[in-house]
Formats: structure tokens, C-alpha cells, sequence
């Protein structure tokens, strides 16, 4: 999550920025070479592939603010984030897959980097890679398992997360149920929260919220990403070539790359993409066919379906969307579902047919309406009104984000059925579902799925 979200600060905004700019930020970058003598690697597909890993690296991090944000003592330099993120050949579409750390591999065989001794292939966590053999095992082990030729490769740490999400004023995230985990010190009740870089990192680290683990963890960073390329394409930081270069300028001291992602690979990404947004972008995790599967001096791992695995990855590998696979159309993330929710529908106007309009399109959309739609004492309504008894206010909130544009008005003693007042600038029902929006084969999610409603 830390590499998707340095990255998308630098080849989003880079559309508005000089060469001459890019390449004096270029120089902060420290260089490695994951590809050094690689042999017998993938065939190169359309589009490009980027290998983004996250570490545990804190040394610039205050100890106030490790023990704030419960990051312990020493690192342990392990890879806690590791994503594909795929670009399209005509630079208008993201894919995101993310890979679980404690998935089951096997690793090639390769020399230590710490003691030097000389490794046959044997069963690993795929975080144990990079522990091992650092950026280039890394990547290596990633191509055997996939089949997918790694372009580049971008690695970043907790300090480059938490100064990218400083410096662009945090980013918004909703949650319909509160999180608390006590081993990162996340505590955020339900709601709408604006979070700061430390909160950020809680959020996204946060492993103990519920029994998903690592795969409800991966879920929320990509919620994240989702957000914060929302932040960054509606604020004005894309729009201004200098504010952009202080942004990335206190960024990019953390991150490392290849020698090939550089200034022209950062500006042509840049330009390409200027009209990014987050229904750009999709999103998913690797397909698991086995949870818990145990491996003899490896402990419990997340094996790979094969089957689903493999039809992910060739459709990376063929530039092909991932959300074709989807079996519904995009719909708006609430956090009640809508068959939960019982409607009764007035017509607030003097057109013949509106309410029986509006109650047969909420029922279209799996609300529980009365089907008997009944006309206002108000008939000159403008706005469409959402009333709601204050116990109900979750499922009036999911309701209003079926009804773009409708006013929410709390009505004391009204009860468990909710009310909607038709109003004359009513238009069309939104479609709109629960948590957990994965569709399709490989659990697709694009960006504007999941968006605060």
C-alpha cells in the first residue's frame, strides 16, 4: 500500500511538470537493480508492469511518534506490502492485484545476501524473498509465480507513507462499523475521518479488526488507494507544477527504484494518465484456493487457486481489464444493503406516476418499498426528502445515496420504515450494496466503489 500510494503521487502529477523539474527530483531516488543478471524471465506483454513493495523501514521516524503509532523498535526490513500494478498499453486503466505476504511460494534458487551461502529452491512465505535475497529474489520469485515480466520496480517505507499522506492534507475514509486494533492502536469509531499520516498507517497496517487478517487488511489499503487517488485528482496539487514538486520532493527521499523508472518513464506515465480518476483504477487480491495451508518449517501460508491464479494473471499479461469477470454493474458502496431497508414513497409534485416511478426503481435496486406508493400533503416538493427516525440514520444515509442530490430529514417517532418524499429534481435511482463489494471471478473493485457515500 506505503509503493502505491508514493507512486501515485509521482505519475499522477507529473503530467503537469517540466522535465527540468522531474529530473531534479529524479536524482532523490536511490537506485537498485532488481534485474541484474536475470535469465529465462517472461515474455513481455502490452503495458507495463510494476513490482510495488512496501518495507518496514522507520530509522527517520521519531520515537514519539513510534510509540504513538505502535511501530515498534528495529525493523525487521521485511516486505509487508507486495502489488502488481499493471498500466495499461493505452494508459487509461490501473489494475492493482495484490499479493498476500504469507503466500505460499517457492523460491529459486539463489545466494543469501546476508551469510552468502548458496540456496536450492525450497517453500517460503513470498514476504521470506526479499528478507533473503532483497529486491532481486524478490522480483524473481514474483515472475516464476506468475508469469507476468516485471517492468519496474518501486519500493518505498513508513516514512515515505506517512510524509505522502501529510503533505497532501490526509485522506478521507468512511467506515460503517467502528475498527480497533491494539497491536497498530487503530481506534476509529464509524463514520467519515479525514486521516493524517500516522492515523493513515494504522489503517492501512491494521491486521486485527476482524478475523480476515492480512486479506481484510489488503481490502482497506485498497480502499485506501482509491481515496487518496480521489484526494489527489480533486485537489489543486496536480494543477500546480511547484506545489506538486515540494510535495514529491519531501517524498521521494524514501523510495527506491530501478534505474529505468526515471524522469521520461515518470513524465510520459504522467501526461498519458492526466485524466486519472478513481474509476480508472480497479482493484483486487490474488485468488486463495486453500487458507491456513501448512508447510513444514514454513508454518501456515495462503496457497493460490491455480486455476483462478492463472486466468488473473494472463489477463494481465494480455493488457485485458479485470473487471470484465464482473457479474453486476458498479454500484455505490453503504453501509446497510438495501434489502434491509424498508421504503414507503410519496409523491412530493403534481407529476401524474412519479412516486410509482421512484418505488418501482428503488424495488429494482433490492430495497423492500410497500409498493403502494401515496402522494405528500406538500405537492410543490423540489429537492426529493429522505425522513428518517434517528435510529435508523445508517440505512437513511445508504437510502440517500440511492437518491443523488436528496436531503436526509430526521423525523422523530417515525419508526423503522423510512420515507421518501419524491421532489422534481428527481432523476434516477443510484445503484448502491453493502461492504464486501467484490464481483466477478477475482473480486474486481473499482475505485469509485468505494468511495464514502
Amino acid at each position: 500500500m506505503r509503493a502505491v500510494t508514493t507512486l501515485s503521487v509521482v505519475v499522477l502529477a507529473s503530467a503537469g511538470i517540466g522535465h527540468a523539474v522531474m529530473t531534479s527530483l529524479d536524482a532523490d531516488i536511490t537506485r537498485v537493480d532488481p534485474f541484474k543478471d536475470m535469465k529465462n524471465r517472461p515474455q513481455a506483454g502490452h503495458g507495463m508492469n510494476i513490482l510495488l513493495v512496501g518495507t518496514d523501514g522507520r530509522e527517520k521516524i521519531s520515537k514519539a511518534e513510534r510509540h504513538k503509532y505502535r511501530l515498534g523498535g528495529a525493523p525487521c526490513h521485511c516486505t509487508d506490502t507486495i502489488m502488481i500494478v499493471h498500466i495499461s498499453g493505452d494508459r487509461k486503466r490501473a489494475s492493482v492485484v495484490s499479493l498476500p505476504r504469507d503466500s505460499y511460494a517457492v523460491m529459486p534458487a539463489h545466494v543469501d545476501r546476508v551469510s552468502g551461502k548458496r540456496h536450492h529452491g525450497h517453500p517460503v512465505k513470498l514476504n521470506a524473498a526479499y528478507a533473503e535475497g532483497g529486491p532481486q529474489l524478490t522480483v524473481r520469485t514474483v515472475e516464476n509465480m506468475t508469469k507476468v515480466k516485471i517492468d519496474h520496480y518501486v519500493e518505498v517505507d513508513f516514512t515515505s507513507f506517512m510524509k505522502t499522506v501529510d503533505v497532501v492534507g490526509g485522506v478521507p475514509i468512511c467506515t460503517a462499523d467502528p475498527l480497533k486494533d491494539s497491536y497498530t492502536g487503530l481506534n476509529l469509531p464509524a463514520g467519515r475521518h479525514t486521516l493524517a499520516g500516522g492515523q493513515a498507517l494504522q489503517f492501512v497496517r491494521a491486521r486485527h479488526v476482524d478475523g480476515a487478517s492480512d486479506l481484510g487488511r489488503m481490502k482497506r489499503q485498497q480502499r485506501f488507494m482509491a481515496a487518496l487517488v480521489e484526494r489527489l485528482t480533486s485537489s489543486g496539487i496536480l494543477l500546480n507544477p511547484m506545489k506538486f514538486r515540494d510535495v514529491t520532493r519531501a517524498v521521494l527521499g524514501s523510495v527506491r527504484a530501478d534505474k529505468g523508472f526515471g524522469t521520461d518513464e515518470m513524465l510520459e506515465l504522467g501526461r498519458a494518465m492526466r485524466n486519472f480518476s478513481p474509476s480508472s483504477s480497479e482493484f483486487t487480491t490474488v485468488p486463495i484456493g486453500r487458507m491456513g495451508y501448512a508447510v513444514k518449517g514454513v508454518g501456515s501460508t495462503l496457497k493460490w487457486d491455480p486455476e483462478k491464479s492463472e486466468r488473473l494473471f494472463h489477463a494481465l499479461r494480455q493488457d485485458q481489464p479485470l473487471s470484465v469477470h464482473r457479474s453486476r454493474g458498479a454500484a455505490r458502496i453503504v453501509p446497510v444493503a438495501p434489502q434491509q431497508i424498508r421504503v414507503q414513497v410519496e409523491n412530493g409534485t403534481r407529476t401524474a406516476g412519479l412516486g410509482r416511478r421512484v418505488d418501482a426503481a428503488l424495488a429494482s435496486t433490492g430495497f423492500r418499498t410497500t409498493k403502494a406508493p401515496v402522494s405528500s400533503a406538500s405537492r410543490d416538493v423540489r429537492r426529493t426528502i429522505v425522513a428518517h427516525d434517528p435510529r435508523w440514520d445508517r440505512s437513511a444515509k445508504s437510502l440517500a445515496a440511492a437518491l443523488p442530490g436528496s436531503e436526509l430529514r430526521v423525523v422523530k417517532g417515525l419508526g423503522p420504515t423510512l420515507k421518501v418524499i419524491a421532489g422534481a429534481d428527481f432523476e434516477r435511482v443510484r445503484k448502491v450494496r453493502a461492504e464486501d463489494p467484490g464481483q466477478g471471478e477475482f473480486g474486481v473493485v473499482q475505485g469509485d466503489e468505494v468511495a464514502c457515500s
